[in-house]
């Protein structure tokens, strides 16, 4: 089970950095098409979730620890993405800026459990 555990966090980690990193390549590697207009912007927060679930599923002797390393890598990544996203200026609705509040405090929180608990 441990070797299955490993394999299924490796390969929606890398799933993921791919996604965030090269969205179009990948798309059309997976599905056959290209990405445009929001597409990329979403396949990027699909990969930021899929590389933090890897991080989160890996086993160990301390799930907790697990779980809670890839939630802090979640909220860190998709707090980092949307305030890009909003400094840029493309891509803002009325709920951004909150939500990129929202994730940095919840990042903080999980800075706190992970390193000074």
């Amino acid at each position: 089970m441990d070797r299955l555990l490993k394999f299924a966090a490796l390969v929606e980690f890398f799933t993921g950095v791919a996604l965030i990193t090269i969205p179009s390549p990948v798309a059309l590697l997976l599905l056959g098409v290209e990405l445009d207009g929001v597409s990329p912007v979403l396949a990027r927060v699909a990969g930021i979730a899929m590389m933090s679930l890897g991080i989160a599923c890996w086993p160990g002797s301390a799930p907790t620890r697990s779980v809670s390393t890839g939630l802090l890598i979640y909220n860190l990544f998709i707090t980092i993405f949307l305030a890009y996203l909003g400094i840029q200026g493309e891509w803002v609705g009325y709920l951004l800026w909150p939500v990129v509040g929202l994730h940095a405090v919840l990042t903080i929180l999980f800075m706190r459990v992970r390193f000074w608990n």
